[in-house]
């Protein structure tokens, strides 16, 4: 079942080892069905910094029904779940606007399909990439559909035993689908105590795909610490404001903290990527020395022919005469001069 990692390409990003780690904004449902609202976190999620957009594509009719119970019960709007995905769709053209206004951000475009009806009207938008949602993960026919497509999916494992992803991943590496695995929790908002980041290397070490985060904390810290542990994808929900409307706001980032995120993700990479020998840093940093280092002193105004002990010396900045560190071996030498308190004892003073 173990295929190898990989470093593959989605539209003009690359993903994977050695590669910047490919942070995804999660929109989801948060535009609350507006279409400016949908636009408007496009805009948002670019100016963070994001390399990608996530919408969620709802078609209520192929998926739901009125049975189906709200996780939440937040909406007085909606009757039931199955009215609220219907308040949630956007027609084929408005999708067509949204990854073109995505593309002229510099944002790669996605959206999870919940149903067949969803992937054939992303496949038709021309999505580079699917990302297969915790709930959908049991799916068959679904996974089927995305794996036939041959393009690189994102599988979230939020609900998923070891079981049920092994059969996921299996579809997809038997196409030689490209996958990224993302641990995810899901509770809105997952604590930190079960954030999961020991599954990071599970996940890799067992399928030997790429692994990432899907994040769920409303905070930046858990992503931090996943691309240190080394996800090569984060993707955490978006929100314009704490103050919005909808599930999944407790969950979020807003724009600005997003834009944090993506700064000590590059920060990370960047301490990452350069590793320092000491010695070599050491002698980078040799100015510094004379300014942060202490000498050997006179403690008080000594005559020539002095012989020195512990209470003739002290050790003070600035460190440009004997180091600190040798003041033993000045012991029981004798002065050749007269020293003024303060003053630095040189070897050249010393009999």
């Amino acid at each position: 079942m173990k295929g190898p990692e990989v470093r593959f390409t989605i539209g003009t990003r690359q993903v994977g080892l050695g590669a910047p780690c490919f942070v995804i904004g999660e929109v989801a449902q948060s535009h609350e069905g507006s279409l400016g609202q949908a636009h408007a976190f496009i805009e948002a999620i670019a100016k963070a910094g994001a390399d990608a957009v996530k919408f969620q594509t709802h078609i209520a009719a192929a998926e739901s029904t009125p049975a189906e119970p709200w996780r939440v019960k937040f909406s007085a709007q909606d009757a039931n779940r199955y009215t609220y995905w219907k308040r949630m769709e956007f027609s084929e053209e408005q999708w067509q606007g949204l990854k073109r206004h995505a593309d002229e951000c510099g944002l790669i475009f996605l959206s999870s399909p919940f149903s067949i009806e969803a992937i054939e009207l992303l496949a038709r938008v021309g999505v580079p990439a699917w990302k297969v949602p915790s709930g959908e993960l049991s799916n068959g026919a679904l996974l089927e559909r995305i794996a036939d497509t041959r393009l690189p999916a994102f599988l979230s494992t939020g609900i998923s035993p070891w079981s049920e992803i092994d059969a996921a991943i299996q579809r997809f590496l038997a196409r030689d689908v490209s996958c990224v695995l993302l641990q995810c929790t899901s509770m809105y908002p997952c604590p930190p105590e079960k954030m999961g980041l020991n599954l990071l290397s599970e996940l890799r070490n067992r399928y030997g795909c790429v692994v990432g985060l899907s994040d769920h904390s409303g905070a930046i810290y858990p992503g931090l610490a996943a691309v240190t542990l080394g996800a090569s994808v984060l993707e955490v929900h978006v929100a314009l404001s704490r103050d919005m409307f909808g599930p999944d706001v407790s969950s979020s980032l807003t724009t600005a903290e997003l834009k944090q995120l993506i700064e000590g993700v590059r920060c990370i990479e960047a301490m990452q990527a350069h590793p320092v020998d000491k010695d070599t840093l050491s002698r980078e940093l040799l100015p510094l020395r004379s300014v942060f280092t202490r000498s050997v002193v006179a403690k008080e105004s000594l005559p020539a022919g002095t012989v020195l002990s512990e209470h003739h010396l002290a050790l003070k900045k600035p460190g440009t005469g004997v180091p600190a560190s040798e003041l033993p071996v000045l012991i029981g030498r004798q002065l050749r001069r007269n020293v003024q308190a303060d003053d630095a004892i040189r070897l050249e003073d010393l009999a």
